[in-house]
């Protein structure tokens, strides 16, 4: 049994235990990471990298589809497209592969040894790895879990056979001519829309009364007509029973019994923290609910372990995981350190897309008098140029003096418009700094710029 010693021990290599190790490397300090599978996590191997490169080549067949039914207004015709998935899917898989040996080489590049193999805590300084040459102990000063989540399996629908949770759906050869998912939140919805648009019939199941619920329903509205658009067939107030042969069972929300026919049933009900098998029995963290409670320096109750990312609480998002990584990297080698969780920016990446950022204007009416200002894409040129005319963006602010609280978009290609979101959130921006802002034109960001002139009360172009 081989031991080694080290400053700081990192468990997990997705977004946030990669982040902690290549920083803390940068900074000089002894650091291992452990890691059960591939660097990168779920996020790059099974999530949002291939999710996105899925939903790209989704995106361009489509786009050729309707060119070939003659009904593209751009005037471009061709003869029938086809889609091979199975080539589809090898492109993917070498994305995600340029990806995990990108970030495997900047571990080595930071000096950070990697160990391949499921970690357990012996106690609240040593981890036992068992490795496929055998058992590695691990002693280490300061220790961060980075253990992330995994998808929610219901235990009247268990994963296997026709039924298939988000990892699998990224894996298929084929496209599924009936497609049930279950679940209408941001991957229910990502991945359903994908394969309608690859060919798929696709029937969504939610037990809320609408899609989306984590956002406002004016915001979700150009996602719910386009989801109309594309034949998706949405069932609300639906809860999924059970399986019967090639058919989910579904309870309608008339209480009646349903039968949706389905070659593959996907199951997006949410994620949950990866808290099992690695001794977390051992070490006696506080809890908060599901998840392992921290401080806003990701401290949890025990001194010299730190935790981040999913297994932490929500929001679970990769670029949070990176931001608590860099940040505890930043803490174990003597740095000033906090943790300001007010403008990170969530993404939909639904057809068309969402961003979020900061307050709602339900959260930000809570706390005082508000202005509001929003601005439709209909009305921008670079919009129309591009066939994107359906959204808006939205801004939040305090009416006393103008400091934005919140900002909200619905349309295509606004996934980009979260870095200036953040941005501007971070910065701490007023109304008037962001109508001061010149704005390239034609682009979809000046709807940014006219959504603070209209809560301003001058709006140039509507």
């Amino acid at each position: 049994m081989k031991e080694i010693s080290c400053k700081l021990l990192v468990i997990g290599a997705g977004p946030g235990g990669y982040v902690c190790a290549i920083r803390a490397g940068q900074l000089g300090i002894d650091t291992v990471i452990v890691e059960a599978g591939k660097p990168g996590g779920t996020c790059l191997n099974v999530g949002c990298i291939p999710s996105k490169a899925l939903i790209h080549a989704a995106e361009e067949f489509e786009a050729v589809s309707h060119m070939a039914g003659g009904s593209s207004p751009l005037g471009i015709s061709v003869s029938a497209p086809a889609l091979d998935l199975g080539k589809t899917v090898a492109w993917k898989d070498g994305i995600v592969s340029r990806l995990t040996s990108g970030v495997a080489g900047l571990l080595k590049k930071a000096k950070v040894k990697s160990v391949y193999g499921w970690g357990t805590f012996r106690d609240g300084k040593t981890v036992a790895v068992e490795t496929e040459t055998g058992t590695q102990i691990i002693r280490a000063e300061t220790v961060v879990i980075a253990t992330g989540s995994a998808s929610v399996e219901l235990p009247f629908l268990p994963f296997g056979g026709p039924v298939i949770s988000s990892t699998e759906a990224l894996a298929l050869s084929e496209v599924p001519k009936k497609l049930a998912v279950v679940g209408g939140g941001y991957i229910g919805l990502e991945l359903g829309m994908a394969f309608a648009k690859m060919g798929a019939a696709v029937t969504v199941v939610e037990a809320l009364p609408r899609v989306l619920a984590q956002y406002d329903a004016e915001l979700t509205r150009p996602v719910v007509k386009r989801l109309a658009q594309l034949g998706v067939d949405v069932m609300t107030g639906a809860k999924a029973k059970g399986v019967k042969g090639d058919a989910l069972l579904v309870e309608t929300s008339d209480g009646k019994s349903a039968k949706i026919a389905a070659d593959k049933i996907l199951v997006t009900v949410g994620r949950r923290p990866v808290t099992e098998g690695w001794g977390l029995d051992q070490i006696d963290l506080d809890m908060a609910g599901k998840f392992i409670k921290i401080d806003d320096q990701c401290r949890t109750s025990m001194r010299g372990i730190y935790a981040i990312g999913d297994v932490t609480g929500e929001p679970m998002l990769a670029h949070r995981a990176m931001a608590q990584g860099e940040m505890v990297a930043e803490i174990v080698a003597g740095h000033k350190r906090s943790w300001d969780k007010r403008s990170i920016p969530a993404v939909c990446f639904t057809d068309p897309e969402l961003v979020t950022a900061g307050l709602t204007p339900e959260e930000a009416k809570a706390l005082g008098e508000i202005k509001i200002g929003q601005f439709p894409f209909a009305a921008n040129g670079r919009a129309m140029t591009k066939l994107g005319e359906d959204g808006f963006v939205r801004v939040v602010a305090r009416a006393d003096n103008h400091l934005v609280l919140g900002i909200q978009a619905v349309g295509q290609g606004v996934s980009e418009l979260a870095a200036a979101f953040g941005l501007a959130l971070e910065m701490g921006a007023r109304l008037e700094d962001i109508a001061g802002t010149i704005h390239a034109h034609p682009t979809q960001g000046e709807g940014f710029q006219e959504a603070a002139l209209k809560a301003l009360g001058h709006a140039l172009h509507i």
